[in-house]
Parts: C-alpha cells; structure tokens; sequence
C-alpha cells in the first residue's frame, strides 16, 4: 500500500486525502446510500424467489440457468486443480 502512495503525484494524494475528508463529514445514511450500487443480475433479478426441495436441484439450477461470470455454479476439475 506504502508503494502505491509513493507513485501518486502530490496532487493526486491530497485529492485522495480530501475525498475521505468529505465521506467522513457524511452521517451514516448517505454513507450507506451512497456505499453500495444494485446490479442487475441476469436470471437471478428476474423473479422475487425461487425455492428448491434440496440443494442439489439448487445447484443443477444455477449450472443450468446462471451465467458463468456471476460466480454460482460448480466449480469444474479443471478451476478445482488449478
């Protein structure tokens, strides 16, 4: 971290410094608005619930309906060895 801090300009220091100025001068609800973002989800936003009887139909749910990149499904050999 100190490495990093040691290649910013002053410049881009102290615009750092006064950014967490201002978000600690921020009452707690504007810090909470303003510290998550919603994303929308493919599949997953699309239905208020979903239930399963067991975790296995879960699981063969999120292989089958989830994209990759959104980190449900199964872990392959391959990603387990790696």
């Amino acid at each position: 971290m100190k490495a990093y801090f040691m290649r910013m300009k002053v410049s881009e220091d102290e615009a750092w410094r006064e950014q967490c100025r201002r978000g600690l001068d921020r009452d707690v609800m504007t810090r909470i608005k303003y510290g998550f973002c919603h994303v929308y989800k493919p599949v997953l936003d699309d239905a208020p619930f979903r239930a399963f009887p067991t975790m296995e139909e879960y699981r063969n749910w999120c292989d089958q309906n989830l994209p990759a990149y959104l980190g449900y499904r199964r872990m392959t050999a391959h990603q387990e060895n790696a």
